[in-house]
């Protein structure tokens, strides 16, 4: 058993934490170095090496409190002695005052015992904003103790992107790549990277998936030399601190129904397996949810993988659901380690199976896997149903990222009483031409994002190859720096 850390105990913020790699390979890191190294030396990704628990009284006390104030409770054992609690309060308290709702992350009830809890108030309407405006401001507060700059690339499948550049747009310490793939996200999330003018964010639509985007960016990070020169960082849900920053709206919803004296089930769209992730952290840490349900679209990788035991790519198939047409869901790594019993060597294998066979057996995680998640696909025609039958019951209006969240809670079998939240990680407002198929309706954009159709767009489009991607992250860097001087 590994020390744990107690939310309100008095040694909580002086203690150093650190935190250690899934494949067993890299050296040991504070929460502030591996916030600004994104991924692991040794390929893998960051966890911590002991995970801290909350008391259910502390839970409890999360009941009506602003959520900065929660997100800073729920963060400062993860971060230990890198941020003093009242300096992260006030980035929490700075991050989230730019939502456009008071609560931040509200809970919508659209039918008995179900909610939506909406993740999208943020600037560019995706639940990736939470975790991004809090991970902009902790990057410039180590940057600047540090006095470096960093160079941050990343790939989207549609919001992350969008997220990160609105994130660091006003960063004088962060330059921004972010590589989408050419084609295959809407015309709004496209329109989100491409129109700010800052010299220091970047947008480059790539020829291929959104899985070649990532393997370009793991390549780059892999590249030490590359990543040395350039001061990589990255800002995916491959960077811890996006993970830790999402758990806090777990504990936020489940309080407001009740917890810590009722559990909860939580359905969340997933490609990445970040955000479901987050959510099997805050259980970890002794929120009590009753299932976690993954909710895919026809890229089915998750569920497929839960119902055989083996982890098989397929080509991906484009949706109405962007975001999660995705066959490498990176954070899988994170809880297979967990799954295993922290065995690096199986992650190892598994990992190298993968890029070389496109496959590995789950083996050792399989039965855990089952017992601690559910999972569930849904189609395109179930996605157009929900979306239809949810408008005509409640008047409520769903992207098609979250139908597949509310598709996946209604076929999962919950205890009776206990509250469903489907997580809604996009405004439908993003996705118009989807839901105007859907609904016959094109949803308009909140009236702050008014000029966003009709701003000029800059982006490269850039072919499949590494070298090709390199050379424009190394000029965009340079000219960055000339600008500055």
């Amino acid at each position: 058993m590994g020390r744990f850390f107690v939310s309100g105990a008095t040694t909580q913020d002086s203690k150093p934490v650190t935190y250690i790699s899934t494949r067993g390979e890299a050296a040991s890191l504070t929460f502030e170095d591996v916030l600004l190294a994104g991924l692991a030396r040794d390929g893998g990704l960051y966890v911590p090496e002991t995970w801290p628990t909350l008391a259910p009284d502390t839970i409890a006390s999360f009941a009506g409190k602003p959520f900065a104030e929660v997100a800073a409770e729920v963060m400062a054992p993860f971060v230990g002695s890198s941020i003093d609690k009242p300096t992260l309060l006030a980035m929490a308290r700075e991050a989230y005052g730019r939502f456009g709702h008071p609560a931040v992350t509200p809970l919508v009830q659209i039918d008995r015992n179900r909610w939506v809890l909406e993740l999208f108030h943020g600037p560019t309407l995706a639940f990736k904003d939470v975790a991004m405006q809090l991970l902009a401001r902790l990057m410039d507060h180590a940057l600047a103790k540090r006095s470096r700059r960093a160079t941050i690339v990343g790939a989207t499948s549609g919001d992350t992107g969008g997220a990160a550049i609105e994130a660091f747009r006003s960063s004088k310490r962060v330059d921004v790549v972010i590589l989408f793939p050419d084609g295959r996200v809407s015309d709004v999330q496209r329109r989100m990277m491409t129109t700010p003018t800052e010299a220091n964010v970047h947008a480059v639509a790539v020829k291929g998936t959104f899985d070649d985007c990532q393997a370009l960016v793991k390549a780059m990070f892999n590249d030490h030399a590359f990543r040395d020169r350039m001061s990589l960082s990255g800002v995916n849900s491959i960077n811890w601190a996006r993970i830790v920053a999402q758990v806090t709206y777990y504990f936020v919803a489940a309080v407001a129904l009740g917890a810590p004296h009722r559990a909860v089930t939580f359905a969340v769209p997933t490609g990445n397996f970040g955000d479901i992730l987050a959510g099997w952290v805050a259980k970890r840490m002794g929120l009590p949810i009753a299932r976690l349900v993954i909710a895919s679209n026809e890229n089915d990788i998750l569920p497929r993988a839960h119902a055989t035991g083996v982890y098989e790519m397929r080509s991906v198939v484009e949706t109405s659901s962007p975001s999660m047409d995705i066959q490498i869901s990176s954070n899988f790594e994170r809880y297979l380690f967990e799954a295993s019993g922290r065995d690096a060597g199986f992650i190892r294998g598994a990992m190298g199976a993968l890029v070389q066979g496109r496959r590995f057996e789950l083996g050792p995680c399989a039965g855990r896997f089952k017992d601690e998640f559910g999972a569930v696909s849904a189609s395109e025609a179930d996605v157009a149903d929900a979306i239809r039958r949810a408008k005509a019951g409640s008047g409520y209006l769903l992207d098609p990222h979250t139908a597949c969240g509310l598709v996946a809670l209604e076929r999962t079998t919950t205890q009776a009483g206990d509250p469903g939240i489907v997580l809604s990680t996009a405004h439908p407002a993003k996705f118009p031409d989807a839901m105007e198929r859907i609904t016959g309706e094109r949803p308009p954009l909140p009236p702050r994002l008014s000029s966003l159709l009709v701003d000029r767009e800059r982006f490269p489009v850039l072919e499949n190859d590494l070298a090709a991607v390199k050379g424009f992250v190394e000029d965009a860097v340079r000219a960055a720096a000339a600008g500055a001087q």
